[in-house]
């Protein structure tokens, strides 16, 4: 007989997933992270969807434009624009998904595309009056503006959009705008945070959560208090994962690697909690650069983490 606990396990595993490639790379300096979607792919995303009995409607990849075909000495700017455009595509794609009894999957890329794929989750649940928490698991705080960068990547820049800070079109994507309030954001692994980021994160009360509390506190403590904060008000959390979350031991094949990141099981043990909570509603899964990899082995790593956040389990 199967026992009420795993029959409840099962039902936390979304059975229409959305998947949305993403090549994007313009919003970073370092190339490669534009052949993610296809690494993620080729790791056999599918097959471990279908294994988890899911239903899979691959829509395939957003189309971006390569940077070597954009015109010769293009500044920020020109670049702010296309990748705006991608990202109002994006943003499109996951709405419909929200409307459709989908779970958007969407797979990078740079993280400038977050700045769409939560936008668009957080237009069609405002058209149903509700709010949506978010997740984001990431080195980076990626909190800066135009006015704060100092690199001028946009790929920085998508949580301060999402909270309607930055570039006007940007930060306008979702309906209404901003996509998300402070108090439903929250960080896990943060390790690389600029000086204005800092700022901003303790004017605007966000929680905040780097691998130092984890060290000290504990990975289950991190993420009851993530998944309480990220679901207090709101009618289900948004995940967007940076491959460089996880140690470089573990990721070494990601846009912008730091030392010093989550371990092997404390990701799988985070993404684990997250289906428990059964409040997960679209995930991204950003900056793995084939290029900086060894034989595919983080494309790997990030399929077997979707697998246990979308409720895998070993018994």
């Amino acid at each position: 007989m199967i026992s009420e606990t795993l029959m409840y396990r099962r039902a936390l595993v979304p059975r229409i997933i959305r998947l949305i490639g993403v090549p994007l790379d313009l919003g970073a300096s370092r190339r490669g992270v534009d052949m993610g979607p296809s690494a993620v792919r080729i790791a056999g995303l599918t097959n471990m969807l279908l294994e988890l009995g899911c239903t899979v409607h691959d829509m395939g990849n957003v189309p971006v434009p390569q940077r070597e075909t954009l015109p010769e000495h293009t500044g920020p700017g020109f670049e702010m624009k296309a990748i705006t455009a991608v990202c109002r595509a994006l943003a499109a794609n996951t709405a419909d998904a929200i409307r459709a009894g989908e779970f958007p999957l969407v797979l990078g890329g740079d993280h400038s595309l977050g700045a769409g794929s939560v936008a668009g989750v957080a237009t069609a649940y405002a058209e149903r009056g509700e709010r949506i928490g978010l997740i984001w698991l990431d080195a980076h705080s990626d909190l800066n503006t135009p006015g704060t960068s100092k690199t001028g990547n946009v790929h920085g820049m998508p949580v301060a959009h999402l909270l309607g800070l930055g570039d006007r079109d940007m930060a306008s994507l979702a309906t209404p705008a901003p996509a998300i309030l402070p108090e439903h954001l929250v960080y896990v692994g943060l390790r690389d945070v600029d000086p204005a980021e800092q700022t901003a994160i303790s004017e605007l009360g966000i929680l905040a959560f780097t691998m130092r509390d984890i060290d000290e506190r504990g990975l289950v403590t991190v993420m009851r208090e993530a998944i309480a904060r990220a679901s207090n008000g709101t009618s289900g959390i948004y995940v967007s994962c940076d491959a460089d979350w996880v140690d470089p031991s573990e990721a070494p094949g990601v846009g912008t690697p730091v030392k010093g990141g989550a371990t092997y099981r404390e990701a799988h043990l985070a993404m684990e909690m997250l289906s428990d909570s059964a409040k997960m509603i679209g995930m991204d899964v950003v900056e793995i650069n084939p290029v900086m990899d060894r034989v595919n082995r983080s494309a790997e790593l990030m399929v077997g983490l979707v697998a246990s956040a979308l409720g895998k389990r070993t018994l």
